[in-house]
């Protein structure tokens, strides 16, 4: 399964994307998590469906220092292009 989804709220400058790179590690999910320069947190997870609902269900809560306002999740077609989790440049 492949989840793209774009996280709102204080998700910047509160390690929300090592915190998510690790929560994917941990989930065995690939793809990657980066800032976006209008405020919101980008992710793509793929994996087994109980994993991305997992990583998903996190993304709601967030880090200790942060506050989500809200997740869009869009699905996307698996593609299996990731061969890990990684954190992306800033766009």
């Amino acid at each position: 399964m492949r989840r793209h989804v774009f996280i709102s709220g204080k998700v910047q400058g509160v390690y929300f994307r090592v915190y998510t790179r690790d929560e994917a590690a941990r989930l065995g999910l690939t793809g990657w998590v980066r800032n976006r320069r209008d405020g919101r947190v980008e992710a793509v997870f793929e994996g087994e469906e109980s994993a991305v609902e997992e990583i998903l269900a996190w993304c709601r809560k967030g880090p200790p220092a942060s506050r989500v306002d809200k997740v869009e999740v869009v699905e996307e077609p698996y593609t299996g292009e990731y061969k890990d989790f990684t954190i992306a440049p800033t766009v």
